[in-house]
């Protein structure tokens, strides 16, 4: 079930289980709130039901038992792959939400200029997919769900198949972008060091059915420097949600 949810929780999972039609239980009792100016990643092992929570705070799919209560007005969703359309440029796929929602053409280009600047595209406004890197495919999918301005933004481990320095300068915007914009984010990921720079709290899953083992806060102010990575501090809290992932 599905249903509303106080003004300062973005989302919340309350009791929830997933079963699929094969018999497959993907999740187990699952009770989560993330609240608004929280970013909070997701750990666990493959198949444990990371992406499925995700698509659970999204309303693509429904409990099995137990509620899931949304309180965003708008949300955005990365995916693992870009997933942008070949024969677009960047300034159409970036515009495409909007185009399928209908706004008018003048509206839609402000939405899409701005969120070009946003992500530091500009200048590549005509190019096509073909044309980019890595890094820049996965900037103009950001590109294209801030165009919606959303309240709860979703990734589902977007950054997972780029080489780390680009990997890291992403981080890097995806958190400017959540001081910037403020908007409540959960984040799958399989990198310990990628949830421990990014978050507010990590929640760490036990393998199927996914069930959580850990919550753990991680108290770093932001803005957070590149640097942090190689703080004492930094390497005792991701060694917390190392030492949770093997328990």
């Amino acid at each position: 079930m599905i249903a509303d949810v106080e003004a300062s929780t973005a989302v919340a999972f309350e009791g929830v289980d997933v079963v699929f039609p094969d018999g497959t239980r993907a999740l187990s009792a699952v009770d989560l709130g993330v609240r608004r100016g929280e970013f909070v990643s997701l750990v666990g092992p493959s198949g444990c039901g990371k992406s499925t929570l995700l698509r659970l705070a999204a309303g693509l799919v429904r409990p099995t038992s137990g509620l899931v209560r949304n309180g965003s007005r708008e949300l955005g969703y990365v995916f693992q792959d870009a997933t942008l359309l070949p024969w677009r440029t960047v300034a159409d796929n970036v515009g495409l939400l909007p185009q399928l929602r209908r706004v008018a053409r003048r509206e839609r280009h402000e939405l899409v200029s701005a969120a070009i600047q946003t992500v530091g595209l500009r200048g590549f406004e005509d190019s096509y997919p073909r044309t980019l890197s890595g890094g820049m495919k996965m900037r103009v999918s950001l590109a294209r769900a801030l165009t919606l301005d959303p309240d709860l933004f979703l990734f589902d481990e977007p950054f997972g198949a780029l080489d780390e320095m680009t990997r890291e300068r992403l981080n890097d915007e995806v958190l400017r972008l959540f001081q910037v914009k403020g908007f409540a984010g959960i984040f799958v990921t399989h990198s310990v060091p990628e949830a421990t720079f990014l978050s507010t709290r990590v929640i760490v899953l036990s393998s199927r059915p996914g069930r959580i083992v850990a919550d753990i806060p991680v108290g770093f102010d932001y803005p957070r420097s590149s640097t942090l990575r190689f703080d004492p501090a930094f390497n005792r809290v991701a060694a917390a949600v190392s030492d949770a992932l093997r328990n």
